[in-house]
């Protein structure tokens, strides 16, 4: 299907389901583009960093990665409750949550520990340890312990699985309400949302200090459920306007002079603007405008897909150039299927690929190769999952004969 298709034939052939209970390749697709952008931001000093959605607009890829989370939640948790109650439902979340809790906890110390190996390992006088602010741990490690795995101590590298596992654990509150009423889910959600814009409600992230959580998940909830609603039929689908593309556009657009940074250091009215907007644009608490922004990339990236992302396929036509669009859709949707442990090793791998900038050097040909390595690793990371996951040991049945 053509990106020609007009907005009225969309609308006809995108019919929301009221409940999801299978994956959507949009889903898939956008976060495993996701993925790629949370790895080229993570690697220290690359050079790629300088052209991910965060330099052009107030949201950035988290925004992206916890909306499409929100979504998968509902497909993977949704049925549960809907047909086990939400007794069960909640143990399934809580399996979750506990799977999660100890992915923080493995990439923390296998981090940790790498960065300890690095300084011993390389004497020049590159101090990975401090580059991740890790001394504390290190030299108060009985307390910080502690910390660790009670979420009181969060460096900020290892601040997104932690907010995510506590907005997993809010799933059952916000079920339990929607089965009373959906407006009483979506007044828990908001209004919670709009306590911690006031308040600054957060948690502690070190006992040293007043600093908090730098993704508070009290207000990073707000994008997660927003996906929930949509995946669940809490919320219909938006409908396909030509006039609400376009305003989605203007604000993509206007927001741009206001965090491209090559803009902001040569015109000071909107460097002084962006200054003014404060909270608004705020990543801890999640700003309004960060909100509206997101919803206004969504929109437009959700149309220009087309219908069950038909216009990202490319499944018809021979040649390389189909082919070829083909095997790296597969990569991109299998890396966006096994989100989670591609995160993990992204944000493992990241620090690796930083120490190995610091060896080669940083210039137009390393930020290329060292990149595409870093892509080929996690897509390897998400093969290789897949293919446990599969249990390939089990033995297949034998099909009955006919």
């Amino acid at each position: 299907m053509s990106l020609t298709l007009s907005y009225e034939q969309q609308a006809k052939v995108a019919v929301p389901r009221p409940h999801a209970t299978t994956r959507d390749p949009r889903l898939d697709f956008f976060r495993g583009i996701a993925m790629f952008i949370i790895l080229i931001a993570h690697i220290p000093n690359d050079w790629l960093a300088l052209w991910i959605p965060a330099r052009f607009g107030f949201s950035d890829a988290t925004e992206t990665f916890v909306f499409c989370s929100g979504m998968a939640s509902a497909i993977a948790f949704g049925k549960v409750f809907r047909d086990r109650g939400l007794a069960m439902g909640s143990a399934r979340v809580a399996y979750r949550v506990w799977q999660v809790y100890w992915a923080h906890l493995g990439l923390f110390f296998a981090i940790a520990m790498t960065m300890v190996a690095l300084n011993m390992a390389l004497p020049e006088g590159r101090d990975y340890i401090a580059q991740l602010n890790l001394y504390p741990f290190f030299k108060d490690t009985q307390a910080q312990l502690v910390g660790l795995f009670t979420l009181t101590y969060v460096p900020n590298y290892f601040d997104i699985l932690p907010m995510y596992l506590v907005i997993l654990a809010m799933m059952p509150l916000v079920i339990g309400l929607a089965k009373l009423h959906k407006l009483a889910a979506a007044a828990f959600v908001v209004g919670l949302w709009a306590v911690t814009q006031v308040s600054g409600l957060n948690l502690p992230a070190e006992p040293w200090s007043q600093r908090q959580w730098f993704f508070n998940p009290f207000g990073w909830q707000l994008i997660f459920f927003t996906g929930f609603a949509f995946m669940s039929g809490w919320l219909p689908a938006p409908p396909k306007s030509r006039t609400l593309f376009w305003i989605a556009v203007a604000v993509i657009v206007l927001s741009l002079p206001f965090a491209y940074f090559r803009i902001l250091r040569a015109v000071s009215f909107f460097a002084e603007t962006r200054a003014l907007l404060g909270d608004l644009i705020g990543k801890t608490n999640f700003g309004l405008l960060r909100y509206v922004h997101f919803l206004a990339t969504a929109y437009v990236a959700w149309v220009l897909v087309g219908p069950n992302g038909d216009n990202i396929r490319a499944t018809d036509g021979p040649g390389l150039l189909h082919s070829t669009w083909r095997a790296v859709l597969a990569m991109i949707m299998k890396v966006g299927q096994q989100s989670l442990a591609v995160f993990i090793s992204s944000m493992f791998l990241a620090r690796l690929l930083g120490v190995l900038f610091d060896q080669v050097g940083r210039n137009a040909f390393s930020m290329f190769w060292v990149n595409l390595l870093g892509f080929a690793l996690i897509v390897g990371v998400a093969y290789g999952t897949a293919w446990f996951k599969s249990s390939p040991w089990k033995p297949k049945k034998q099909e009955l004969p006919r």
